[in-house]
């Protein structure tokens, strides 16, 4: 492994503190989509500016929700997360960013049918299914009437203003991706991790830390998202990575770059389904038709993936 060395360690002292400060003084909420601009000349949906929040009780829960969205770490002590991962994480700038499942479209589109639980859920389920999920609470997750619940609706309604109620709202979720040409390739996806992704994520995945605190996040081991999560899914992953990463530099990688990394990544451990009846097999035929690797063999060493590793 390559040396972590005083310019990595320094470059995420600054990280570490920049977000603090952020975190702090809530600086210029609204700004990046304001900017942005649709294909057809129309804008994504503006976020409000953070000086226009309401005072008193509605506006402290927006402020909590917020630390919420981009602390997440901080209910690990609470029992309701197992990983080491933020919400902002995968929705970037605290939310707000169109094709990265921006707070503002998610919260419009809700009631809706979902088939991953088979039943009409409200916003707040899809809030709950996140922390079983992506954030790997299991079935210990805030309760949808929970203040940390409560908050996040409050944070989501509130970024959601004036947007139109509207299931396919642009910039809903993550902007698609096209299918490779060659099929995704476990080798060629481990290349590009290690030139483009490993500086941030580290050289196996674990993503790193400063002062016990995850700065860039795990992509797989026990402080990732587990097999239930969507973005497990390679095209969900392919996307995110295409339009995103890395970060700071979304759209500089292939198609191609995207798919086979994200194959790489999602062939990787990670805790179990929440939803394990026991069997791999029998959870894999019963949750995962999809483009996942749950319940097939590793390219690395052949394990079933979902199995205890071999190695």
């Amino acid at each position: 492994m390559k040396a972590f060395n005083v310019f990595t360690l320094c470059l995420l002292s600054t990280a570490v503190t920049a977000a603090t400060e952020f975190e702090q003084e809530y600086r210029h909420l609204g700004e990046i989509e304001a900017g942005q601009r649709l294909p057809d000349g129309e804008s994504y949906h503006a976020t409000p500016d953070w000086n226009n929040l309401p005072e008193a009780h509605f506006g402290d829960a927006v402020k909590q929700g917020y630390q919420v969205f981009t602390n997440t770490q901080s209910l690990k002590s609470q029992g309701v997360i197992k990983g080491g991962l933020n919400c902002v994480n995968c929705h970037l700038n605290a939310g707000r960013l169109a094709g990265s499942a921006p707070l503002w479209a998610a919260y419009v589109a809700y009631p809706a049918y979902r088939s991953k639980n088979q039943r009409v859920n409200n916003y707040e389920d899809r809030l709950q299914g996140c922390f079983r999920y992506s954030m790997n609470g299991g079935d210990k997750v805030p309760a949808l009437d929970s203040d940390e619940i409560r908050a996040l609706t409050a944070y989501s309604y509130w970024l959601a203003t004036n947007a139109p109620v509207n299931s396919q709202l642009p910039g809903r979720g993550f902007f698609s991706v096209e299918k490779p040409k060659v099929a995704p390739d476990y080798s060629r996806g481990e290349a590009v991790y290690q030139e483009k992704c490993a500086f941030c994520h580290a050289e196996n995945g674990e993503g790193r830390k400063v002062a016990d605190r995850y700065v860039f996040p795990p992509l797989w081991g026990e402080d990732s998202y587990n097999w239930g999560a969507g973005m497990h899914q390679i095209n969900t992953a392919a996307a995110f990575i295409k339009a995103n990463m890395p970060l700071g530099m979304g759209n500089t990688l292939s198609d191609q770059e995207a798919w086979d990394v994200a194959m790489y990544i999602d062939s990787q451990d990670r805790p179990q389904d929440p939803r394990f009846t026991g069997h791999v097999k029998e959870t894999a035929e019963k949750y995962h038709s999809h483009q996942g690797m749950y319940g097939k063999p590793s390219p690395a060493d052949k394990h079933v993936l979902g199995e205890p590793s071999k190695k």
